[in-house]
């Protein structure tokens, strides 16, 4: 305070300071040293009231402040507590939801990997969404690699079409297909719409039953085979004896035509000899006709075996040639033996285990059905038309490659998917039924079943028709 009072009074001008520190002076001008000290007491003594004061009220005021800091703190923590318990019981059914649903879509994707179905699910524009274990093994493609990509794009021999999905969700129902590749595989395919979800999809179910098919087959070939030899042999008998007499009978007609014994100068008797005549060479040709397919029944049902030997299908496919030129002809038609044969024979072929007469008959029955497109061919088409039929036989790493071409009528892509089937499918009676001569179902499981070979046909309605044979030399 000594120190303080001068420093203020420095501060103030003199007439300030002159009034201020009168009543601290006497009359000679001394300081009044007592009256300054009690000044500062009082000074000090008030600061120090209104300080404590102060901190009293303050004081007051943080304990009601801390009162009330407990009382939300012990909210707060009730709070805490019962959102604690809320929290760990959320957690723990949480848990248990997240178990379940990893089990579940473990369990869905231990299913969709163990079917032995192909599946595939798509979104609308056609991208993976699934891809399961037997959809990997049919397409080489694993599911880390397929999943997000277009199906098209990496998948373009897949058979279903992005207008079958259009279809599908279009109408919103499933939709069922059958593809089948002779002598390779046969498929049902499912395309169903997925419903109940954010974006539309489908989901494609592709089934192989390329062993049900060939059991079925297998079925009715094996009772086929089983009465052949039978049904053979007692036609070939009964139908025999009764064709040798009436070839013997045609034979002498013809020796007394040409005699002339038959009053052959006599007026108006000449045009009725050359009708006669006529005729009988017609009558003793298709006897002749009758008397191969007799003979070649016969050749078939003495001729079957329990195994394979080793020929040369050069000599079968010539000995089936020379058949069907006995055999095959109809009625204002060419021949079969006038037909354009063209044969493209690589050298030095190996022998191939076969059973020859079956193999015969595959022959014959293809080259069959190749004369009947051919003669439908020819009845349609103009003079320039040359029937043409081109063999060829060549070696083909382990197999024999045969292929049958001609130019004449060729199959639809509907008639190629049931060529070799030998019976009915639902919703294809009509047509299977249409048409039934045509069908090659019998060198189908001659070729596939017994030789263990392949058989396939690639056909244009307006170029033709080829037969492919694959035989296996060991």
């Amino acid at each position: 305070m000594r120190f303080l009072l001068p420093t203020a009074l420095l501060l103030l001008s003199p007439l300030t300071q002159a009034s201020l520190l009168a009543p601290f002076r006497n009359e000679d001008g001394s300081t009044r040293w007592q009256y300054v000290a009690n000044f500062s007491s009082g000074v000090l003594i008030i600061l120090l009231t209104i300080v404590v004061i102060t901190l009293f009220i303050t004081w007051r005021r943080a304990r009601r402040y801390n009162i009330e800091l407990e009382e939300i703190r012990g909210h707060l923590e009730e709070r805490v507590q019962d959102r604690t318990a809320k929290l760990e019981q959320e957690v723990s059914e949480h848990v248990i939801t997240t178990q379940r649903l990893q089990a579940s879509e473990a369990y869905i994707r231990n299913i969709l990997s163990s079917m032995p179905l192909v599946l595939v699910g798509l979104d609308a524009d056609g991208t993976i969404t699934q891809w399961n274990r037997r959809a990997e093994e049919r397409s080489g493609i694993a599911a880390d690699e397929a999943i997000g990509q277009n199906l098209w794009s990496i998948y373009p021999d897949i058979t279903v079409t992005p207008k079958h999905i259009e279809q599908s969700l279009e109408r919103n129902e499933s939709l069922t297909l059958r593809y089948s590749q002779p002598g390779s595989y046969h498929m049902d395919i499912t395309v169903y719409p997925l419903e109940h979800t954010q974006t539309p999809g489908v989901v494609i179910l592709v089934d192989d039953v390329t062993r049900q098919v060939i059991a079925e087959n297998m079925l009715i070939h094996h009772d086929k085979l089983s009465s052949m030899g039978e049904l053979a042999t007692a036609m070939a008998n009964d139908i025999n004896p009764p064709l040798q007499a009436i070839l013997f009978d045609l034979r002498n007609f013809q020796s007394l035509l040409e005699s002339g014994r038959l009053q052959e100068g006599q007026n108006g008797q000449q045009a009725e000899v050359e009708r006669v005549q006529q005729l009988l060479e017609n009558a003793s040709e298709n006897g002749r006709q009758v008397e191969s397919v007799i003979r070649n029944l016969l050749e078939f049902a003495r001729g079957r075996s329990s195994k394979a030997h080793d020929a040369n299908v050069v000599d079968i496919l010539e000995h089936s040639v020379e058949q069907a030129s006995d055999a095959l002809s109809l009625p204002n038609a060419q021949p079969f033996r006038n037909m354009q044969i063209e044969r493209h024979y690589e050298d030095s072929l190996p022998m191939a285990p076969c059973y020859i007469t079956e193999l015969q008959q595959v022959f014959l029955s293809l080259f069959r059905h190749t004369y009947q497109a051919l003669v439908d061919k020819a009845r349609r088409s103009d003079a320039d038309f040359t029937p043409t039929i081109k063999l060829f036989v060549s070696e083909c790493y382990d197999a024999l490659s045969i292929r049958i071409q001609h130019n004449g009528t060729g199959l639809t892509s509907e008639e190629q998917m049931y060529l070799f089937e030998p019976y009915l499918h639902k919703g294809n009676e009509a047509k299977a039924a249409e048409d039934a001569d045509k069908r090659l179902s019998f060198p189908y499981f001659v070729i596939t079943e017994q030789h263990k070979g392949h058989m396939a046909v690639t056909s244009d309605p307006e170029i033709g028709t080829t037969f492919h044979i694959q035989l296996e030399l060991h």
